[in-house]
């Protein structure tokens, strides 16, 4: 796989450490960068100065690009690793063509606020992107320790196994291990959803609510999701999986987590907007909770920590006020 062309579109901290892992494996890199600020950083000093500062590129084996137009058509593999709610408006210049006989991957753990769809869904219905040519990469996966090279655990899902393979080995390594799956829909709204659990445990714990509600706040999350992945995309799956559950518990629980800290500031009193602000980086799960609950509308699961969430940072309910009604439910 070392001549393989592949693409990464997005300068965020996930995007840097996909570069990271990419170059370990194949001779070249092309990378989309919206910010020039980062591809100057780049070509004079071969690091990121906004994501991963403390990784060291070897420039000798990237290909930097200021369009994503260009980033594609010199390569088979894309890797689209933007934010969701930024992802639209990042291709909207492409075509069909554009992404014709591409391999399409998706490292985004999030929905597309425009259309409430996952990105499978969105590349398929608006640029005829064939189910046998897309994958998704997903697993619980801090980028902060992805570029420390901590062992992690990756699992890539396509209804095509030759792909799936293809893409395992593109990112497998040293410390990236890889299992293969064929869940895609449930691969990609199990991470938003965790996204939003996470959210809802950071609230909780600004609120001076312990480790013993955060367990059952957890569990009672992961019930909700399966239940959620049953009705939505019925399938054969073991929701203890580290893709399922092992994601949920680092985004709930770990210090990197942008959902969990975004839930943290709510919980201190920070408007959505002011939390926005001072974290610089989006947290997906803001954007999830809208989608799932309109989506939710069509399925009329019991989903009491979303619609929890959403109450508070879309209808302006107070965090105290919509936790403590949600503790009465959990059990």
């Amino acid at each position: 796989m070392q001549n393989s062309k592949v693409a990464v579109i997005g300068s965020g901290s996930w995007a840097s450490a996909i570069v990271k892992i990419l170059l370990n494996n194949i001779n070249k890199v092309n990378w989309y960068i919206r910010e020039p600020e980062i591809i100057k950083n780049l070509k004079e000093y071969g690091h990121n100065p906004f994501y991963l500062s403390s990784v060291n590129f070897n420039m000798s084996k990237l290909e930097l690009f200021n369009n994503p137009e260009r980033a594609i058509e010199n390569s088979n593999y894309i890797i689209f690793c933007v934010p969701s709610a930024y992802l639209h408006n990042t291709i909207k210049h492409l075509n069909s063509a554009d992404l014709e006989d591409k391999i399409i991957i998706s490292a985004i753990k999030g929905i597309i606020p425009e259309y409430n769809t996952v990105i499978t869904e969105y590349f398929n219905k608006n640029f005829n992107v064939p189910y046998n040519n897309y994958a998704v990469i997903s697993g619980p996966s801090h980028a902060e320790e992805v570029a420390r090279e901590r062992l992690t655990y990756l699992t890539i899902s396509s209804v095509n196994n030759v792909i799936a393979k293809e893409v395992s080995e593109l990112i497998s390594g040293r410390f990236i291990y890889t299992t293969i799956s064929s869940d895609i829909y449930g691969t990609e709204y199990a991470p938003v959803l965790k996204n939003i659990m996470a959210l809802a445990s950071g609230i909780c714990h600004s609120l001076g609510y312990g480790d013993n509600f955060q367990a059952v706040l957890i569990s009672s999350a992961i019930k909700e999701i399966r239940i959620f992945l049953n009705k939505v995309h019925p399938f054969e799956r073991d929701i203890n999986n580290s893709v399922y559950l092992g994601d949920l518990l680092v985004t709930a629980y770990s210090q990197y987590s942008r959902n969990r800290m975004f839930g943290a500031m709510i919980g201190k009193g920070y408007s959505v907007k002011a939390t926005q602000m001072e974290m610089k980086m989006v947290a997906e799960g803001y954007y999830a909770a809208k989608c799932i609950k309109e989506i939710n509308n069509k399925y009329h699961v019991k989903m009491p920590i979303v619609d929890a969430v959403y109450s508070i940072l879309y209808d302006n309910s107070p965090p105290e006020k919509e936790i403590k009604s949600l503790a009465k439910k959990l059990s």
